[in-house]
């Protein structure tokens, strides 16, 4: 099984890695894009208004120019510790068992609009890149994606694949007949609509519980068992959708 979860924006800074050195990432059919694509971003680093632009940046953002400037010499971090945020954040890697660690560099991998998809334990800097970002003379990071992501997942030969990614990540390298999951809030009356910040949070909490349990997970019906065992309100939507609800 693999469980390929979403990027984050925010990221923590520092590491004690050698900087970043692409032949160590997973996946090395996708390092010559994954060079284009860091050397466009450090160009442009080097113009803070088309960064700024480009990157969709605040004014109090500016720090994640430099960030972008020191992509080959800032120091490194495991991915799943350098990504942080309320999915990372529910998932809590450090708490982890030794157990449930060893799953998570086997069985884990993040998405990312510069790396393509990462292993958990892929030595990365911090960046900042997203899925909707335009690089100058790139068009869209999906189009340069496409379809060498999706063919290097397909290319695992994983008998399951879970994909916790958004929207925007999925369309980066779709994967054919990967389990989504669909997290709803139900009111009251019975109606439900879709959880968008927090859905993040019940993403970690199920990848924690899939890291914990002990249960084999070849379908959907297994997955949502995980679920129900760690505490969540689990559905079948389909063969390839589980649904959470929440309250």
């Amino acid at each position: 099984m693999l469980i390929v979860l979403p990027p984050s924006e925010t990221k923590a800074t520092g590491g004690r890695g050698a900087p970043l050195d692409l032949d160590l990432l997973s996946l090395p059919s996708l390092t010559p894009l994954r060079r284009k694509i860091a050397d466009a971003l450090v160009t442009l680093s080097g113009d803070p208004a088309a960064s700024q632009k480009a990157l969709g940046l605040g004014v109090s953002q500016f720090d994640e120019i430099e960030r972008n400037a020191q992509l080959w010499s800032s120091p490194t971090s495991p991915a799943i510790e350098r990504y942080t945020g309320v999915l990372f954040d529910a998932l809590d890697y450090r708490s982890l068992t030794r157990a449930a660690k060893v799953k998570a560099a086997d069985r884990l991998a993040i998405g990312s609009a510069l790396f393509g998809v990462l292993r958990a334990t892929d030595p990365i800097p911090a960046y900042r890149l997203s899925a909707g970002s335009k690089l100058p003379g790139f068009g869209t990071l999906a189009a340069n994606w496409k379809p060498a992501l999706t063919d290097a997942l397909v290319g695992l030969r994983e008998d399951l694949i879970v994909d916790l990614r958004s929207g925007g990540y999925q369309q980066l390298g779709p994967i054919p007949d990967a389990i989504t999951v669909t997290v709803l809030t139900e009111n009251a009356s019975g109606a439900r609509t879709v959880v968008s910040h927090f859905n993040k949070h019940h993403k970690g909490v199920l990848t924690r519980s899939l890291l914990g349990s002990r249960k084999q997970v070849r379908d959907v019906n297994s997955l949502a068992a995980v679920a129900v065992a760690g505490g969540q309100r689990a559905e079948i939507g389909s063969d390839r959708e589980l649904i959470i609800l929440t309250d």
